[in-house]
């Protein structure tokens, strides 16, 4: 059982009265700490987070100032945030990402703050870095763009004699003005074993994917929270780094309205052949009249391939085309989610954008289109979808139209290559 000495106590009360003015000055930080656990480790120098907590040395607690303690706790919670931790691949070079990690975060906190270095600043270590190799806030790039400019000064600088001391640059310096300042201050060396945070705890791509798909979600909701709030003086920003991201994910490929009415046009409550738009009365062809009515398209079953050939990016694509429909559609469409691999993760009702956000992606193994038709036929017999659609790279065996029950099938691809046997095709491009 842990022991609870006065000193534990001391340094629970400063995490809570931190995090607590956070939410004063920095509410969008302080509600993703929310999400966050504090433990205290004295295994590490530092401190360092794991994705799901961040973790104290006592001592380095100890001998920092409250301002401090909120940078750092700043510092972490971002890096999750922003799925540092989530996102790295195999083939990155240690290093180079851990310094890009820190410079994008460095920077968007900079931001945050008005652009104040006292912010990020650290009696023990100086400023912390915050400026590309091109001398540009990190705040402007994305964590992969940063990563390739740092791996290329650092490969530079080992070609012309293995002279690591990137002042100026911005790698090594927390200005980038060359002015000799901290070491590596903010990065962590080789594997991690850094003076500022330890990123070693860190999985990279061999973390559970959900993890990276639910602080996505969290970032959207907490950035919500804040612009349709009446923020007070000096209330602090999203970061532009937060907002950028968010912007990808929710931005959709399809019109969902023009996609859905071809596929189930008699579904689509807004437009009715009866009676037909008088304006084209001379027209030769019948044209549908836009009627405001409030039914809803109602009972589409949407399934997200999860599977392993399915990767983080073409989730979260395939995922932001559901949220698109449901934007587009202004809270006329109601349904199922649900996911797939080698099995159905049971689909979760939803009637409403918010209910919609709180259904989370699982799975990971193998795929199988057979499972889905299964799934409807022995678990939703009672309120079968009126329509089904499929989000997903198609490449596995496809089932006999059959297997469908005559309930129309939009199969959803992302890329150009699969075509499906039967049922309707609709193609989005992924990046991932």
């Amino acid at each position: 059982m842990a022991r609870f000495d006065k000193e534990t106590l001391t340094i629970v009360r400063r995490l809570q009265m931190a995090r607590l003015h956070l939410l004063r000055t920095q509410p969008f930080y302080a509600l993703l700490l929310l999400h966050m656990t504090f433990s205290l480790d004295e295994s590490c120098e530092t401190a360092y987070t794991d994705g799901m907590r961040i973790a104290f040395n006592p001592a380095f607690i100890d001998r920092l100032s409250d301002s401090e303690l909120e940078f750092v706790l700043l510092h972490e919670v971002l890096h999750v945030a922003l799925r540092h931790c989530f996102r790295q691949q195999s083939d990155y070079q240690q290093k180079a990402y851990d310094i890009a990690c820190d410079i994008v975060v460095n920077s968007n906190i900079l931001y945050s703050f008005q652009m104040d270095t006292s912010a990020i600043t650290l009696a023990e270590f100086g400023e912390a870095m915050h400026l590309t190799p091109d001398g540009k806030e990190g705040y402007l790039y994305s964590v992969e763009e940063v990563y390739q400019m740092v791996l290329d000064e650092l490969q530079e600088a080992e070609d012309d004699g293995g002279n690591n001391d990137m002042n100026g640059s911005g790698i090594g310096s927390g200005s980038g003005s060359g002015d000799g300042g901290k070491e590596d201050t903010g990065a962590p060396d080789g594997g991690g074993g850094g003076r500022f945070d330890d990123h070693s705890f860190w999985e990279g791509e061999n973390e559970d994917r959900t993890q990276s798909q639910t602080w996505m979600q969290r970032m959207v909701d907490a950035t919500e929270l804040i612009v349709n709030r009446n923020a007070s003086a000096g209330c602090g920003t999203v970061p532009l780094g937060v907002e950028r991201e968010i912007k990808e994910f929710k931005q959709p490929q399809l019109d969902w309205r023009v996609v859905l009415e071809n596929f189930i046009q008699e579904e689509i409550n807004d437009y009715s052949f009866s009676p037909p738009d008088r304006r084209f009365d001379e027209c030769p062809f019948f044209l549908p009249d836009y009627n405001e009515k409030e039914e809803r398209v109602r009972d589409i079953l949407f399934m997200i391939d999860t599977s392993g050939s399915m990767s983080e990016e073409m989730i979260t694509e395939a995922y932001s085309e559901i949220k698109g429909a449901i934007d587009q559609f202004d809270g006329k469409l109601q349904g199922w989610l649900g996911f797939f691999d080698g099995e159905v993760v049971e689909p979760k009702p939803f009637e409403s954008e918010e209910e919609f956000k709180i259904i989370r992606p699982v799975g990971g193994g193998g795929t199988s289109f057979e499972i889905i038709f299964e799934y409807v036929q022995t678990k939703m017999e009672e309120q079968k979808p009126a329509s089904i659609i499929i989000l997903t790279d198609g490449y596995a065996p496809f089932p006999e139209e059959k297997e469908a029950m005559d309930i129309p099938v939009l199969w959803v691809i992302n890329n150009k290559e699969v075509d499906p046997p039967w049922g309707k095709v609709a193609r989005i491009e992924s990046e991932g």
